[in-house]
């Protein structure tokens, strides 16, 4: 009896003796050898890639995450930078407010204790009234006894006049003033700077005394011995000259040894030595305007 059966389209019969056919048999074998030796050759033989190729596919697999991470860290630098610029700043605005701040509570402190002291000063004021009420009084007294003082001088300059039945010239001099020749002359005890007293005789009608005679010298050395005395004499305009602005004619006689020297290592300020005072002895001497003095002044009756 013989079984046949089919395999991948080939027919291989046998029969039930185990006779098979040789041709079959040998046809079977080749293919099936020729299979395997193709599917061995293309299992175990594949051609590997290139070194040089595998090493390109590796950089190109790095290449990405490591320039990823180069520009990730450049930002962080760039970032910390600018947080440090920044927070620089920060602190200096910060400071300045601060300062500021302070500023201001130093001003707001200086305000209340300026409101205090206005409060304060208002209130000495209002307490004071009553005494600056005294104060004004005491200037309408002063001014009243000044008139009547005029009027005195008056009086007695009528007196005069009517006592000499008005047939002998004479000087008629205000109250305090003393009287020689045509004049009328005016001793301080107050002492002034040569500007003040220049400016207190002209207020009194009256101007720093100008010696021009030899007995106006001796008049007035009798009143002034042994103290300092300011005249009308000054050499601020470059020549010395009189406060009526005659020229002075130099006399030495009448002046102490080596004055006047325009002394200017007198530590009181600006300039030498233009104002000229009678000395302790009668004699002129050059002295800083600035110095407190007491003067004499002279009114022609």
């Amino acid at each position: 009896m013989t079984l046949g059966w089919c395999l991948d389209s080939h027919t291989v019969c046998q029969s039930s003796s185990g006779n098979r056919d040789t041709s079959t048999e040998e046809d079977m074998s080749t293919e099936y050898h020729d299979n395997v030796e193709d599917d061995t050759s293309s299992f175990w033989n594949k051609e590997r890639p290139p070194v040089f190729v595998s090493g390109v596919s590796r950089f190109r697999r790095w290449l990405f995450p490591a320039l990823t991470a180069t520009v990730i860290l450049i930002l962080i630098i760039i970032l910390g930078a600018t947080n440090t610029k920044t927070l620089n700043q920060l602190w200096s605005v910060g400071k300045t407010v601060s300062n500021m701040s302070e500023s201001l509570n130093s001003a707001q402190h200086l305000a209340k204790d300026t409101a205090k002291d206005v409060h304060r000063l208002k209130f000495a004021v209002e307490n004071n009234k009553d005494q600056l009420t005294s104060v004004a009084e005491a200037l309408k007294q002063l001014s009243a006894l000044d008139a009547l003082q005029r009027t005195v001088t008056e009086l007695k300059c009528s007196l005069e006049r009517i006592i000499n039945n008005s047939s002998v010239s004479s000087s008629c001099c205000p109250l305090n003033w003393d009287s020689f020749g045509t004049s009328c002359y005016f001793f301080s005890r107050t002492p002034l700077n040569w500007h003040d007293a220049r400016d207190w005789c002209n207020g009194h009608e009256s101007h720093l005394i100008i010696l021009n005679t030899d007995e106006e010298w001796d008049y007035v050395k009798q009143y002034t011995t042994g103290t300092f005395y300011w005249v009308g004499l000054t050499d601020e305009r470059g020549e010395w000259e009189w406060v009526n602005q005659t020229p002075y004619v130099m006399n030495r006689r009448r002046w102490r040894p080596g004055q006047p020297d325009a002394w200017t290592a007198h530590g009181l300020g600006h300039g030498d030595e233009d104002c000229a005072h009678l000395h302790s002895d009668g004699r002129l001497n050059d002295l800083h305007c600035s110095t407190s003095l007491r003067y004499i002044c002279q009114k022609h009756s």
